[in-house]
């Protein structure tokens, strides 16, 4: 594997499970400590290491196959270094927690198996490919149109109103999103807005969140769009894991009427890693993250 690795984060009630893509073999592995860790309602690393660790000599003892399939691979830490790390595949994975006789174990297995099948886990898999693809390149930043290409490019197959601009009134929590008959001079209007500085930037991408011009998958496409827009006008884009999912929503559900707290968790989170695969993929998770009910 080579330094352009694809690095994923997935989250099972709040908690990360590390993965990290082999492209040789065509398939994630996954770390195994944090699995421990989830199995066992564990939230010391070193605790969980330490269980993997007595567990992986008593498994190899009764001579259970998948254990001798782990691999070592280099994943990134909370101290944001990166160690080697215990890792199995899919099937490795769900073979450990078969291992694990009880409720929480089942219910990560339902997950597990469940997520990547999922229309967001088909989705996130078409994101994470938008940092390979010329697409990317070809979008226009900042408009509507391209908004429109990254909502079908995420969701076509998937919903029949991929890049289809609503027809319909939505609301969430009690908030009624931009009337749908005005939709299409909504959007002309925030074409228009300036794009120089990060506050332009940061109020386009929240009258965009106002309008919420699809059914389905607004966020997603919208975060993306906007780091699009960041990376072509100032050089920079989010570090979407240094905001945490609840800052986030709570600050998106404040913006209509006080955009202040999410324009500074989002200028706060600005990085100049803007050709880092790592960090595009690290983005795409906790975007799809935030969306997670």
């Amino acid at each position: 594997m080579n330094s352009n690795t694809k690095i994923s984060i997935r989250f099972f009630d709040d908690k990360e499970v590390r993965a990290i893509w082999d492209n040789e073999n065509n398939k994630w592995w996954f770390s195994v400590v944090d699995t421990v860790g989830i199995l066992n309602e564990e939230d010391d690393y070193i605790k969980a290491g330490n269980y993997w660790r007595w567990l992986k000599r008593k498994l190899l003892k009764e001579n259970i196959q998948f254990v001798s399939a782990t691999h070592k691979l280099k994943l990134t830490a909370k101290d944001g270094k990166r160690y080697l790390t215990d890792t199995l595949d899919s099937n490795g994975i769900v073979a450990l927690a078969k291992h694990f006789p009880n409720n929480r174990a089942m219910k990560f297995l339902d997950w597990f198996l469940y997520s990547d099948n999922s229309i967001d886990g088909q989705s996130k898999k078409k994101a994470y490919t938008l940092f390979e693809s010329n697409l990317i390149d070809e979008f226009e930043i900042g408009t509507s149109k391209s908004l429109q290409q990254i909502h079908a490019y995420l969701f076509g197959g998937l919903y029949d109103f991929a890049g289809q601009i609503r027809q319909k009134n939505i609301s969430k929590g009690g908030f009624h999103f931009a009337v749908s008959q005005y939709l299409g001079k909504t959007l002309r209007l925030i074409e228009q807005m300036p794009e120089n500085t990060f506050e332009e930037i940061a109020d386009k991408y929240v009258e965009m969140n106002v309008a919420h011009p699809f059914m389905e998958g607004n966020g997603r496409t919208a975060r993306i769009w906007l780091d699009l827009i960041l990376k072509k006008r100032l050089q920079k884009c989010v570090d979407w894991s240094q905001i945490g999912k609840n800052d986030y929503m709570n600050a998106m559900i404040q913006s209509p009427t006080n955009s202040t707290t999410i324009k500074k968790l989002l200028k706060n989170a600005l990085t100049d890693d803007i050709h880092s695969r790592e960090m595009f993929m690290k983005g795409i998770d906790y975007s799809y993250y935030y969306e997670e009910e």
